[in-house]
């Protein structure tokens, strides 16, 4: 039984003990280990967000498994591989397509059994629901200050200042140069603070950063092969499990 594990955590978890790499690595090895599946390899995502599926380790283990080097995903637990229940739909049909595995340990999920599928797709819905419901709580939160008058975002840089700063933009000055100088000066911030940052004097000079869209990840190209019959013992978590 032949297995990849994956281990991924945020810039914001990597103080978080529970969350680091390390201990994601540990519950995939001794998981492997305890059941005598055979681990290749733990390919890790440091400093990266679940947010997409936009992330180079998890890439090169899934070239792996599409180049027939190992037949399963081994990870701590479901939220290491995917947030978006929208790319995890998309993970599901890609390791179906690849005849491979999805396991997820803390959920005892298994992909390769039509109940590790259900429970899958429960868990990433429930996930995106909640991530969904905040987002609405904080829009609500925003109307109702708009509501009462008060402020719901940054004020903009406007008046002598704001065409001060323009001015020296036409003389050639960097956003930089600006800053430090009306650091320098001890102008205040249009929010009352004491120091200039190169994006609040970008503001005032009338930039806008373009919008973008972040791009799908593309998932690995699966090469074309006639696909054997799935039975319920093709699972990691049944004996017999991972083919060789």
């Amino acid at each position: 039984m032949i297995a990849l594990g994956y281990a991924r955590c945020s810039t914001q978890e990597q103080a978080d003990a529970g969350n680091g790499l390390a201990a994601q690595e540990k519950a995939i090895r001794g998981e492997c280990e305890r059941r005598g599946w055979q681990l290749l390899d733990v390919a890790r995502d440091e400093g990266h967000s679940g947010k997409n599926l936009d992330r180079p380790a998890l890439h090169a283990a899934l070239e792996r498994i599409a180049a027939g080097e190992a037949a399963g995903l081994v990870v701590a637990k479901l939220d290491r591989v995917s947030r978006s229940v929208v790319d995890f739909g998309r993970l599901l049909e890609w390791f179906d397509a690849a005849d491979a595995t999805l396991v997820a340990l803390d959920l005892g999920m298994d992909t390769g059994t039509s109940s590790g599928r259900l429970v899958a797709n429960v868990m990433a819905s429930v996930a995106e629901w909640e991530r969904s419901v905040i987002g609405e709580r904080t829009r609500d939160a925003l109307a109702a200050r708009k509501a009462q008058g008060l402020p719901v975002s940054r004020p903009a840089v406007t008046g002598p200042i704001a065409d001060a700063i323009r001015r020296l933009r036409d003389r050639g000055f960097t956003y930089q140069s600006i800053a430090d100088g009306l650091n320098a000066e001890k102008v205040p911030t249009p929010r009352g603070g004491a120091e200039w940052r190169v994006s609040s004097v970008q503001s005032a000079a009338g930039y806008k950063r373009r919008a973008t869209t972040a791009p799908r990840a593309d998932l690995p190209t699966l090469p074309k092969r006639r696909r054997p019959t799935r039975t319920p013992a093709r699972g990691l978590g049944r004996p017999g499990g991972m083919p060789t």
